[in-house]
């Protein structure tokens, strides 16, 4: 059976941390550590967190500023996982993202990166329904036209296992990203990576089971 493949970005395709958590600073002080917890939520999520009083509005606000310093840190600081680039290459099935950057900026990045060449589809977050909802991975099968059964979710966080698993697709974790990893395995992965060429071999595997 072929697989068609679903990747998160940050901390799955590119080690981003430092401009996530650079620009979270620029707009309210919270340590990298702290903020890397929280990369591939939505950002009203983690703002509400780290300021609990605060409005709804007050949320959309802070959200929008960290948006803009996000953009001007221009990925500066972000860099493409060793391994990952091989490893897209040499995966001949489709491929999709399930980020919860929005699509064009998910395409922007990988562009800039030199990973778009690799994908068949982009899916961004662009309507507030962010991961763990299912709601953009099946977006993504819808679009390339496949069963979530024969669909791969492979992410860092526990959000994407989740997803993954709540839209009827097998999920993938990888161990090099920012989620924890006692989380992950208590959702039980069907797949456990350590680096990214293991995705090769392993998901065929799980293909033939």
């Amino acid at each position: 059976m072929t697989t068609t493949y679903f990747f998160d970005i940050d901390g799955t395709l590119l080690d981003s941390a430092f401009d996530i958590a650079g620009a979270v600073s620029k707009v309210y002080p919270v340590p990298e550590q702290v903020v890397r917890r929280y990369i591939g939520r939505a950002l009203a999520e983690m703002f509400a967190d780290f300021c609990p009083s605060a409005t709804p509005a007050e949320i959309e606000r802070l959200s929008q500023l960290y948006r803009e310093r996000y953009r001007e840190r221009g990925h500066r600081s972000t860099r493409v996982y060793p391994g990952i680039a091989e490893t897209l290459a040499a995966l001949a099935d489709r491929k999709s993202t399930a980020t919860t950057k929005s699509t064009a900026t998910a395409a922007t990045v990988l562009e800039q990166f030199g990973l778009r060449q690799y994908f068949d589809h982009v899916q961004g977050t662009d309507h507030g329904r962010y991961k763990p909802d299912p709601a953009i991975l099946l977006e993504a099968a819808a679009a390339l036209g496949v069963r979530p059964a024969e669909c791969l979710m492979v992410g860092d966080a526990p959000a994407d296992i989740e997803a993954g698993r709540r839209a009827g697709m097998r999920t993938c974790a990888v161990a090099w990203g920012y989620g924890d990893h006692a989380e992950l395995k208590a959702l039980e992965p069907d797949l456990w990576i350590d680096e990214p060429r293991q995705l090769l071999s392993r998901s065929r595997q799980l293909g033939r089971q």
